[in-house]
């Protein structure tokens, strides 16, 4: 059955401000199932509860985030030198290590309850590398994934070629999702110059851009994701409530 999931755009905003969005709305998601079950005890059927779906795009400000068993020492600049250049930090309740948000990346939150998709967060993962694959094609490139790591990357199987485009880590309570993933399009790629971008070391980061050699139309990049993301995981994205 097609799913609904409401769209919101919420264009350049700070990262805290949209982590408190996203935990808000998990909850809301987390309270209604609770309810729902509550009242029904018999229920075994989840994929009937009335819980919403959202997607967020945004474009952050300057900031690297940590997550939950990320290393400090990935952080490779000093807190004096981030605050000088304007880059926040937070410590985060993802999956993954370190990473960067900013201007020209596209990041993706989806907010779904996967109890009415599929409860699989391997499914999950895989299906949100293949929206960026499908993107990348669209522009003749070849997104691969990597064995044993997250994301999306070109020539992943090519020693010393290996680059990242899309960052993920997710969290996922009572099935419902958030946090999600941060696609390179315009990217100043010197931001990642003061982490180890995902743990990872020796492994370089890439954008649309740099691989092609031109700036990107954002927008249109932000509708064939949109596009992959419904035809993927078989739902229809709808206007935000006014």
């Amino acid at each position: 059955m097609e799913q609904e999931v409401i769209f919101n755009d919420l264009g350049k905003r700070s990262y805290k401000e949209v982590w408190d969005q996203q935990e808000a709305l998990l909850k809301a998601n987390a309270d209604i199932k609770m309810a729902f079950k509550f009242g029904n005890q018999q229920f075994n059927a989840p994929e009937i509860i009335p819980t919403l779906h959202h997607l967020l795009f945004v474009e952050h400000f300057p900031v690297y985030t940590l997550g939950k068993n990320g290393k400090e020492e990935h952080v490779l600049i000093s807190e004096t030198d981030r605050l000088k250049k304007g880059i926040e930090y937070f410590h985060i309740n993802r999956g993954g290590d370190i990473t960067f948000h900013g201007p020209g990346q596209l990041v993706g939150y989806p907010i779904l309850d996967l109890e009415r998709f599929k409860t699989d967060l391997g499914w999950y993962l895989r299906s949100l590398e293949e929206v960026i694959i499908k993107t990348m094609a669209d522009y003749g490139l070849k997104g691969e994934r990597s064995a044993g790591e997250t994301g999306v990357w070109l020539d992943a199987h090519i020693k010393g070629k290996e680059r990242k485009i899309c960052a993920m880590g997710i969290k996922c309570s009572r099935w419902i999702t958030m946090h999600g993933f941060a696609f390179n399009v315009n990217t100043d790629l010197t931001y990642f110059d003061h982490i180890v971008p995902c743990g990872i070391q020796n492994k370089k980061v890439t954008s649309l851009a740099q691989e092609l050699g031109r700036m990107i139309d954002f927008e249109e990049v932000k509708y064939r994701v949109k596009k992959h993301f419904e035809a993927i995981f078989l739902c229809k994205l709808i206007g935000h409530p006014a």
